[in-house]
């Protein structure tokens, strides 16, 4: 059934995908009006979520902010698409590094780096990253439940010279490059909720307690890799510019989660400057029952 879903699908998105973006804008128009105001889809998530992170606004203007959301959110389904079968020419004109020699710097000091993203504006198109580092690139990513279309996305992504690993495997492919000597980029996003049995530390994210990714400064620190935090911002439809921010050259000499906060607070400052940009259809904030009383909360340190 599933490589039946993939024969009868493909050929469509790939269409999509070889049209140019001006028609592919008009496109996106026409979906959001479906989407909004046809299907509703998880428009009382995205609401919450804003009263959540902006309690100081009005329903009025949270609403404003949700249809901005949904019209980018639209804008980042069809450029995914997009990815299919874009020119590194054209991405490379659409998605631009403001500070890459940061990574020279880095790799003179014979080190590798952990890339901590988030969910705002648009991360999928840093498959293009390779053009500018003599790092080896590699990106964690969540396993889709079609074999098919996960191996399509995955070579897919690869093709400007990335590598793509399933997350759950991130950690064992860090530890062959480390051993054979091989430095490398490896991008993680660390603003989403991880299970509650994995959670290591509870801190306030957008107004609200929630579990926090430590994965990327455990990692970090284990291994003495610099830490650097990517910052997209969108300067109009489909394009981007990406600034880079070092958190930590040195993340041992840091006490444990003062990196994971400053990242926390920079993508917190992204986030009210628009918060249109950020991913609010996830329940980011569906743990938030579940926090530790903070007189007793017992941190566990990351394992190094």
């Amino acid at each position: 059934m599933k490589r039946f879903v993939f024969i009868i699908t493909y050929p469509l998105l790939w269409f999509i995908s070889k049209l140019p973006f001006f028609v592919l804008h008009l496109f996106s128009d026409f979906i959001f009006v479906i989407l909004f105001y046809l299907v509703g889809y998880r428009k009382e998530v995205v609401l919450q979520n804003l009263k959540y992170a902006f309690p100081e606004k009005s329903i009025d203007e949270l609403k404003v902010i949700r249809r901005k959301f949904f019209r980018h959110f639209v804008d980042i389904f069809i450029e995914m698409i997009k990815s299919f079968t874009i020119s590194e020419k054209e991405i490379n004109k659409r998605y631009k590094y403001i500070n890459k020699e940061i990574f020279k710097d880095i790799e003179a000091m014979n080190k590798s780096v952990i890339l901590m993203g988030s969910h705002y504006a648009n991360w999928e198109w840093i498959i293009n990253i390779c053009s500018y580092t003599k790092l080896h690139c590699v990106g964690a990513f969540t396993r889709l439940t079609n074999p098919h279309y996960n191996q399509l996305i995955k070579t897919n992504r690869s093709r400007f010279g990335s590598e793509f690993v399933q997350t759950s495997k991130t950690i064992k492919k860090l530890i062959k490059y480390k051993l054979d000597n091989k430095l490398a980029i490896y991008g993680l996003l660390s603003d989403q909720s991880p299970s509650l049995e994995k959670t290591h530390y509870w801190a306030e994210f957008l107004n609200v307690k929630v579990p926090i990714h430590t994965g990327a400064e455990m990692l970090a620190k284990k291994h003495n890799f610099a830490l650097v935090h990517m910052k997209v911002n969108k300067v109009k439809r489909s394009h981007y510019e990406i600034e880079f921010e070092i958190l930590s050259e040195n993340p041992q000499e840091i006490p444990d989660y003062q990196i994971t906060d400053d990242f926390l607070r920079r993508t917190e400052a992204q986030i009210h400057e628009k918060p249109e940009f950020y991913f609010w259809t996830h329940k980011r904030f569906k743990y938030k029952d579940h926090a530790p009383n903070t007189s007793r909360q017992k941190r566990k340190k990351p394992n190094k």
